[in-house]
């Protein structure tokens, strides 16, 4: 009989696979984690070997703040449909950002033609985080320390650049902009420290990264805020960008000694007009944030509090 009949070296091959790979039985108890998914989601495989997925390291899903009910996920559904089940979601690593990732679940049958489990294969979307970083952030200084995004000092240079070529370009591309600021952050790196103010910003940072197309630009914009630069998106694409990155960063946190840790951001915005100056643009956006009186009175009161824990 061939070695491979073996079931231990098929496991070995499964867990060896440097995609994301997880088998669930029908609870949605995982049975199999490969090293693929273990790089993207963080989770090691002797941490979830045995548990539910439900809310913990899979958390895929297309309509923000929804963990995959237990009839909605797509492993529940090919379980349920016997069917295979393709979609684009997010999944949540383990340092507490979200991932766009691109999920295919399959049911698996045993040899009598039962349903007994499903598997899912699972491959994040982008990789512009890293063409960014490996491109724009080799010089010295360039790169934000906190954050490891681009520094002030780039992501001003950057901005001046692209309002430049709204002007002098023959066609130019359509160019908005969001900024986005921590609200309390000075009172929570005195509350918590340093090293969890520095944590938080990193996974912020991380979360805006892995929200954007390769040809966008995120860096840092002061010490609370960080600034998006959106090439080629229209003034009608611009609320929806706005929300899905404002859904995702309402899940954005930080586990610091066994609590959960989190920040409002508050959200300006503007759309860049050919002979905006660096000033002008940035007091349409500072003029936004005044106009969403709402939204800004519930971050100022979560400030108030400090911080938000689990």
């Amino acid at each position: 009989m061939s070695a491979f009949h073996d079931s231990e070296i098929s496991r070995s091959i499964l867990e060896s696979l440097p995609t994301g790979l997880c088998v669930v039985d029908t609870q949605k108890r995982i049975a199999v984690w490969s090293e693929g998914a273990e790089r993207i989601t963080g989770h090691l495989r002797h941490e979830v070997i045995g548990h539910c997925c439900v809310g913990e390291p899979l958390l895929h899903c297309d309509h923000q703040n929804c963990e995959w009910c237990n009839e909605d996920c797509p492993l529940a559904q090919a379980i349920k449909t016997s069917r295979v089940i393709e979609v684009n979601s997010f999944l949540r690593h383990r340092e507490g950002y979200e991932l766009p990732v691109h999920v295919c679940a399959a049911p698996v049958h045993n040899a009598h033609g039962s349903i007994i489990g499903a598997v899912e294969l699972f491959e994040e979307l982008q990789a512009s985080t890293v063409d960014r970083r490996e491109t724009s952030l080799k010089v010295p200084g360039s790169a934000d320390e906190d954050t490891g995004v681009a520094s002030p000092a780039l992501t001003r240079a950057y901005l001046q650049r692209a309002l430049e070529s709204l002007t002098l370009a023959p066609a130019p591309a359509p160019c908005a902009v969001l900024c986005f600021r921590l609200e309390g952050l000075d009172h929570f790196r005195h509350s918590c420290g340093p090293e969890a103010a520095s944590s938080l910003l990193r996974v912020v940072a991380h979360t805006l990264e892995s929200s954007l197309w390769r040809i966008d630009f995120v860096g840092r914009w002061s010490d609370d805020r960080f600034l998006v630069i959106l090439n080629n998106c229209k003034p009608c694409g611009l609320p929806a960008v706005r929300e899905r990155i404002r859904q995702l960063l309402l899940e954005t946190e930080i586990e610091w000694w066994g609590e959960r840790r989190s920040l409002p951001v508050s959200i300006g915005h503007a759309v860049a007009e050919a002979g905006d100056t660096i000033e002008s643009l940035m007091k349409r956006v500072q003029q936004s944030f005044s106009a969403a009186p709402a939204e800004q009175a519930r971050a100022a009161a979560a400030s108030r509090q400090g911080f938000s824990g689990g």
